[in-house]
């Protein structure tokens, strides 16, 4: 999320005007994304293996509703960062590219909060 939020400072900050190339942080705050997008995805897998099936478990017994409200989330967030990032690079067309950027955008961010009150949840039960 950082190397996201980074790539937005850049770009609408000190990045190009309209014709102009783009400055040099912005294309290796992208790369960045683009490695960081990639741990992001594997971290998200192993959690998907170990912690998200027994945390399913736990929440059912114990009832840790919010807890599993907020995993559910975070999974949906997951999912559609992994869609749109990957729309965005490969297929978008430029007619959609700016509406598809904000919704990344909005969605990393998003998922920043989320995990924030996840964990916060885990604590609070």
């Amino acid at each position: 999320m950082l190397t996201g939020v980074l790539w937005l400072a850049v770009h609408y900050s000190i990045g190009a005007g309209a014709g102009e190339m783009p400055h040099p942080l912005e294309t290796w705050s992208m790369r960045l994304h683009g490695l960081a997008a990639f741990g992001g995805l594997f971290v998200f897998g192993v959690l998907s293996a170990s912690h998200v099936t027994r945390g399913w478990l736990l929440t059912k017994q114990d009832d840790w509703t919010g807890q599993r409200k907020t995993g559910i989330a975070l999974c949906v967030l997951a999912f559609l960062l992994a869609l749109t990032g990957y729309l965005l690079y490969y297929f978008a067309p430029e007619s959609l590219r700016p509406a598809l950027g904000w919704f990344h955008s909005a969605a990393g961010l998003a998922m920043g909060v989320l995990i924030g009150f996840h964990q916060r949840d885990k604590h609070a039960v």
